[in-house]
């Protein structure tokens, strides 16, 4: 089997399952509370500057770091639930390589994660755009603004998706693997900042923004290439796993 038909396989196993329907319709739920917000929310002194000019919406609109957490998640579940499930036995009889079946695994998963990312992205930016009218603003965000937010959390949904896995591989638990991910991802950077001021641009949360276009803490390069390491390295860690110990 090519590596193409292998990856093929990992993506036909994400999409044959209802988790992907149920990360959607927390993506519209999101895009939805981010409309009521742009209607219905307001500063503290009662006005809406915060929707009042085109830089102002797209931080509104950018869901990049959003798109971290929850590919983040996706991608832990994803992969922890092969072992769970025992389903990992028949990867690795189908394709005994498990380096190579881990990478194709890895693949598909930045994919979704990627996928959901561009749909979290576009269904928030409708969102704004259509509950815009109903204030006295309207819509200010370039076409080239509406482009990186979206960009930026495809990347940003990809980067998650693979951190999740790389900790879902090690762990090997559903429960164990959305801990780490949270851990990774939400607990684990403001102690970072904490211990090293220096990091505060470096966390994932700020990468996604700085990506986004909403912060400019570092440059967009070194945060789209900063934001790979940080998914890069519990992958190489689950690559380094899952070469010595047994499959289950």
């Amino acid at each position: 089997m090519t590596s193409i038909n292998v990856v093929r396989s990992e993506l036909r196993k994400l999409t044959t399952t209802r988790m992907p329907w149920a990360f959607g319709v927390v993506l519209v739920a999101l895009a939805v509370i981010n409309g009521i917000a742009v209607v219905f929310g307001t500063d503290m002194d009662g006005s809406k500057t915060f929707i009042s000019t085109g830089a102002d919406q797209q931080s509104l609109m950018a869901f990049a770091a959003n798109s971290l957490m929850i590919a983040g998640l996706f991608g832990a579940i994803a992969a922890a639930r092969e072992y769970a499930h025992s389903t990992v036995i028949a990867t690795y009889l189908n394709t005994p390589n498990r380096g190579r079946a881990l990478r194709a695994q890895l693949v598909a998963i930045g994919g979704a994660g990627a996928a959901l990312g561009v749909a979290g992205a576009t269904f928030t930016a409708i969102a704004v755009a259509v509950s815009l009218p109903l204030t006295d603003y309207g819509f200010m965000v370039s076409a080239g603004g509406v482009i990186q937010v979206i960009a930026a959390s495809a990347w940003a949904g990809a980067a998650g998706a693979i951190l999740g896995a790389g900790i879902g591989t090690v762990v090997r638990n559903v429960g164990g693997a959305v801990t780490g991910a949270v851990l990774a991802l939400v607990i684990a950077p403001p102690l970072i900042v904490q211990l090293a001021s220096d990091a505060a641009p470096w966390i994932p949360h700020a990468l996604a923004n700085v990506v986004s276009g909403v912060i400019d803490d570092t440059g967009i390069v070194a945060a789209i290439t900063a934001l790979a390491l940080w998914a890069l390295v519990p992958a190489m860690a689950g690559l380094w796993s899952v070469q010595r110990r047994d499959v289950t």
